[in-house]
């Protein structure tokens, strides 16, 4: 279960595909073409929704055309326009061989879930390889709890994000937390693979963790970093998050 594939859509998106005993599981399929090319005939065994947003849920009506009854499991959000299985904090999308937990990861919007189980994490929006997601419904308090709550899952598991943001994530990484090695040769890495076409994705929640400045809020690097962009000292821990959420939003380089 742990084998998943990257299927690319518009212009940075992934819907991830899922290989099961009986039929491969679809994750956020903003688009149904690349989805309908890359199955063929193959019936979907279910499809899970991480958040609302169109780029994520909008290919689920063409899917279900082509494949009537296929489960379709997402958040409560009647945002959502078609009906799906709702899922949340505690609660789990199961199938025959497969089964995720939910976590609830307000932040980006309100109602954001993630699935974990068999090594793999779908975070949508919330993590990204290097990043995390805007906050445009949700407060840093609730976006820095959803992150710590990723965070503290087993080492190896295989962070599969909804976007390929890595390279542009990694430019303000290490902008903000300059003298981080194992940053520095993520980047490294990530460039050579983009080079050779390949995503950068999925990442390891380790190396998120070693690299990641919005997992880091507490590293010495990025608290002076923050510190010296204030101009003063930090307040608390949810104020270095805001910082820095704030501060990448207008980052260019």
């Amino acid at each position: 279960m742990t084998l998943q594939i990257a299927v690319p859509a518009f212009e940075d998106n992934y819907i991830w595909l899922v290989p099961t005993d009986h039929g491969p599981l679809v994750v956020d399929p903003g688009e149904a073409p690349p989805v309908l090319s890359a199955l063929g005939g193959t019936r979907p065994a279910a499809i899970l929704l991480t958040h609302h947003h169109a780029d994520h849920i909008g290919g689920v009506p063409a899917l279900l055309a082509a494949w009537p009854g296929v489960p379709v499991f997402g958040p409560v959000d009647a945002r959502i326009p078609f009906q799906v299985q709702a899922v949340g904090e505690g609660g789990r999308a199961a199938g025959d061989g497969w089964a995720f937990d939910v976590i609830a990861v307000p932040g980006h919007t309100l109602s954001h879930i993630a699935y974990t189980g068999h090594g793999l994490l779908f975070c949508g929006d919330t993590l990204f390889s290097l990043g995390c997601g805007r906050l445009f419904e949700g407060t840093p308090a609730q976006m820095l709890d959803s992150l710590e709550r990723l965070a503290a899952l087993p080492t190896a598991t295989q962070v599969c994000c909804g976007h390929e943001y890595t390279l542009t994530n990694a430019r303000f990484a290490r902008t903000v937390e300059p003298g981080n090695t194992d940053l520095a040769r993520r980047a490294t890495e990530a460039t050579a693979q983009r080079a050779a076409g390949r995503p950068t994705l999925p990442s390891t929640m380790a190396m998120e963790r070693a690299t990641n400045p919005f997992l880091r809020v507490d590293a010495p690097e990025v608290v002076v970093s923050l510190t010296h962009r204030l101009g003063r000292p930090l307040a608390d821990r949810i104020e270095a998050f805001a910082t820095l959420r704030s501060w990448k939003d207008g980052f260019t380089a």
